[in-house]
């Protein structure tokens, strides 16, 4: 393997949990350790506890988008951040990240040219925002050399969007990580995990904790672990007093814990209910061997091989949700089985698998020999200016 100087661009604050930002920082690791020359470039609002490899290009701002606020950062001042790290570090390659977001991924496909490859993460529906920003942003996106997408869904977004096709190359996880995890009795038992930013509505704790109710008749022991930032009065408030005590809420966890909390868990539920293109803490559920239980949206399905590798419920149905959950519980080889198949399945998100795939697309993309430039064109500071002065 030829060794590269790589350039990643993460559009969302990096000091707020997300699946790109996870993504961007595996990827940036795996790379890095397998010797090559990597640098991110991301938004952040707390630089105290940077990696090295990462660069700040500047504080974020939260912005709807997708069903969640997202942190992004689109000025003239962080288009110029971006064309000097672009010009201090000669990168054989640039890998944008949602370059279709309006965040510095974007502000580099403009600021550059030659081998760039550019990822998908997003699942949206298309309205009127996304008419807007696909006419601004789609004739730089046809500058990428090469496209990828990290599921069908984010596939077919991007052909609705955009009328262009990618190839799909799922995120990654450590899967190693998680298979060694080890059975702690606070989290065994008739127990339900969910982690997660559960404060956002599209995560779906509210779907779950309206099954329970009807789970607890037919499994009276049955417990429900939360991990994950965020504020769990409010959640709380809105629980039947009744069956509060069997909610629990763990805050963060660290990684050895969530390789535990997954090996220690009756059932590992994903009730989201839309604006995922994949599901990174399903795959690392798989990886640690729970049996897993999500909603039949696009991306999950597909995920789990239509049911092959995980249970699957109607989306956003709490009775649908209750009745796999009590059958699951009741049948502890099923619950086995299904674990099992989930957690051999697993390996195939794993980053060995993963980087090569995205490592091929490099080789593809740097075999006709272009070099990276940075460009003197000022269409985005023109743009941003316009929009400011509006």
């Amino acid at each position: 393997m030829k060794k590269l100087r790589i350039g990643l661009v993460c559009p969302y604050g990096w000091d707020t949990p997300g699946g790109v930002q996870n993504h961007v920082r595996d990827l940036a690791e795996y790379f890095i350790a397998e010797g090559h020359f990597v640098s991110v470039l991301a938004p952040v609002s707390d630089d105290s506890t940077l990696p090295e490899y990462l660069v700040n290009a500047g504080k974020p701002t939260g912005i709807p988008f997708n069903g969640a606020v997202a942190r992004l950062l689109f000025n003239p001042a962080a288009f110029a951040r971006v064309r000097n790290w672009l010009l201090e570090n000669e990168f054989d390659i640039l890998h944008l990240h949602e370059p279709a977001v309006p965040s510095i991924s974007l502000l580099a496909l403009w600021a550059s040219e030659g081998p760039i490859v550019g990822t998908f993460h997003a699942q949206a529906k298309k309205g009127a925002t996304t008419r807007v920003i696909a006419s601004i942003v789609e004739p730089a996106i046809e500058r990428l050399s090469e496209k990828i997408a990290v599921s069908q869904a984010a596939y077919d977004t991007l052909q609705e969007h955009m009328d262009t096709t990618a190839h799909v190359i799922p995120n990654g996880i450590f899967a190693d990580r998680y298979r060694d995890g080890i059975v702690e009795e606070k989290w065994s038992g008739a127990t339900l995990g969910f982690i997660g930013r559960f404060e956002e509505p599209r995560k779906g704790l509210e779907v779950l904790i309206d099954a329970i109710p009807i789970i607890s008749r037919f499994i009276p022991d049955v417990r429900v672990l939360i991990a994950g930032p965020g504020d769990p009065s409010e959640i709380t408030e809105d629980i039947n007093s009744e069956l509060r005590t069997r909610f629990q809420f763990l805050g963060k966890i660290s990684e050895n814990e969530k390789a535990n909390f997954l090996k220690s868990i009756a059932l590992y539920i994903a009730p989201n209910t839309g604006g995922e293109s994949f599901g990174i803490i399903i795959a690392e559920a798989l990886a640690g061997g729970a049996a897993v239980v999500a909603s039949d949206i696009p991306a999950f399905s597909d995920l789990l091989g239509n049911g092959a590798y995980g249970a699957l419920f109607e989306s956003e149905d709490s009775q649908s949700l209750a009745k796999v959950v009590i059958e699951l519980l009741r049948d502890d080889a099923k619950r086995s089985d299904l674990a099992e198949a989930g957690r051999v399945y697993a390996q195939r998100y794993d980053w060995n698998s993963v980087a090569h795939e995205i490592y091929e697309i490099y080789e593809k993309v740097l075999e006709k020999g272009q070099k990276l430039n940075v460009t003197s064109e000022s269409r985005a500071w023109d743009w941003l200016l316009i929009r400011e002065n509006d």
